[in-house]
């Protein structure tokens, strides 16, 4: 059989029982990186860092994304352990990274100097994406066609509840332990995050043990070891890499474009909403102030606002694919965001501003499930792995392009105004939204018992 054709097993269909314990390890990583976008630029902030060194602070993610995704993703596409634990394609890099994640939780309320907290972002962040990315390929291992939704949107139903506990906590522990105005890391902060390093492992766990793997034949293990035998070393996987990128079917090339607008204002948003916040509602740019950890937890609110929006909607956007085509609901999700960040600078109470941000927690659900469902359509299923390590650098390189940039752009175009920030993100998540309808959307497959499929290099 030649190398552009994929043979398509049948798959049983699981109950949303399973389809929920499946993803429940997604709930954990996300509580991590809920983490991230609430409570670690206050820390930088608390630390003495300042607002226009808050994108450079951020380059983690980007860059661990850029590297580790697509490196884990090629790996456990030819990765079969066949006993113990850790036995699986995917289920090694879930573990290995759960476990990196909670160690770096739990040590990260301990940090005395933005250098140390910069360092163990790196670190939370490699763990992270060693975690995430073998998930993406776990529902498309698993799942048939006609329950690929489902699973998607399941971890988007996961993602808005992790970071929605991630961002109350931060509240919940300033009521236990108060707000903390002395010298170093609040007293809030180590209930926050350590909360976090309990739910990171624990949910992976439960997600490995309730969910095995599905038992490669003997014609898909001979293949991953011929695999092994005739390539090693990482030039082998970044040779893989390579080679997906050329096959890059030309509706995924446009979704490229829709992800740099799409990723660039959520990290704006991301970096500037404490401070935005801080000024708009309690006029104080001082981030030693009571006032701006006030500020952290009307930022926690809100964010637990719009995750509350994105696991209420998350299941519902599946039967909107469905009916009006995930190009028109991505794009239709992505302008109500545009028009949440627009408004949120002129709400000044604490009510508006969560009714405010419901559009964006529209748009979060689809960013998180709905584009998969196109791109598994896209891609053929053997390659599951390098392409959604594909998607992930989609994601990066635009991050990373945001925390080489912003910084600039912030201080001499924006006015040292993180109100002008939140405006700049909804333009770029308008563009975002046009963009999205150039894509033409690929067929439907249903479900079949054995089918071979063509996927010729280059592929419309």
């Amino acid at each position: 059989m030649s190398s552009n054709v994929t043979t398509v097993r049948r798959k049983p269909l699981m109950n949303m029982k399973q389809i929920l314990l499946m993803n429940l390890g997604f709930f954990g990583i996300q509580y991590s990186f809920g983490m991230q976008q609430t409570a670690i630029n206050p820390i930088y902030s608390m630390l003495g860092a300042s607002p226009d060194e808050l994108p450079l602070l951020n380059l983690a993610g980007p860059i661990t994304g850029l590297f580790i995704q697509p490196m884990i993703g090629a790996l456990s596409d030819r990765t079969w352990v066949e006993k113990g634990f850790f036995r699986g394609r995917r289920h090694p890099f879930f573990l290995v990274g759960a476990i990196g994640c909670a160690v770096c939780l739990f040590l990260f309320p301990f940090v005395w100097a933005v250098w140390m907290a910069a360092l163990l972002l790196w670190l939370l962040d490699a763990s992270n994406n060693t975690a995430m990315e073998p998930y993406r390929a776990f529902i498309a291992d698993k799942l048939p066609p006609s329950q690929l939704g489902k699973g998607f949107l399941a971890q988007s139903f996961f993602t808005g509840l992790g970071i929605t506990l991630a961002n109350l906590s931060i509240s919940l522990f300033q009521a236990i332990f108060g707000l903390g105005t002395g010298a170093g890391i609040p007293k809030w902060a180590f209930g926050a995050f350590m909360l976090g390093s309990v739910c990171s492992l624990v949910t992976v766990l439960v997600s490995v043990i309730s969910t095995p793997e599905n038992v490669p034949s003997d014609a898909e293990l001979a293949e991953l070891r011929a695999k092994k035998a005739e390539r090693g070393g990482a030039g082998a996987f970044l040779r893989e890499i390579g080679d997906a990128v050329v096959d890059m079917p030309t509706p995924m090339k446009v979704l490229a474009v829709v992800y740099f607008f799409q990723w660039y204002a959520m990290n704006c948003y991301w970096q500037f909403i404490s401070l935005a916040i801080a000024k708009v509602l309690y006029g104080t740019t001082d981030t030693k102030s009571a006032l701006y950890q006030e500020a952290v937890a009307q930022t926690g609110k809100v964010n637990a606002t719009y995750n509350i929006v994105t696991f209420c909607v998350a299941f519902a956007l599946v039967a909107m694919a469905k009916k009006l085509g995930a190009k028109w609901v991505h794009a239709i999700c992505l302008w109500c965001a545009t028009a949440s960040l627009l408004v949120f600078p002129l709400m000044h109470s604490r009510t508006l501003e969560m009714v405010a941000i419901v559009g964006l927690g529209v748009a979060w659900a689809s960013i998180m499930g709905v584009p998969y469902i196109m791109i598994v359509r896209m891609v053929p299923s053997t390659r599951y792995g390098v392409y959604m390590g594909i998607v992930n650098m989609m994601i990066v390189i635009p991050m990373l392009i945001q925390t080489l940039t912003f910084g600039w752009v912030y201080k001499h175009l924006l006015g040292d105004n993180p109100v002008n920030a939140l405006t700049f993100a909804a333009v770029f998540l308008a563009i975002a939204g046009l963009v999205m309808l150039f894509i033409k959307e690929p067929p439907i497959v249903k479900d079949v018992d054995d089918v071979t499929a063509a996927v010729p290099r280059g592929a419309h």
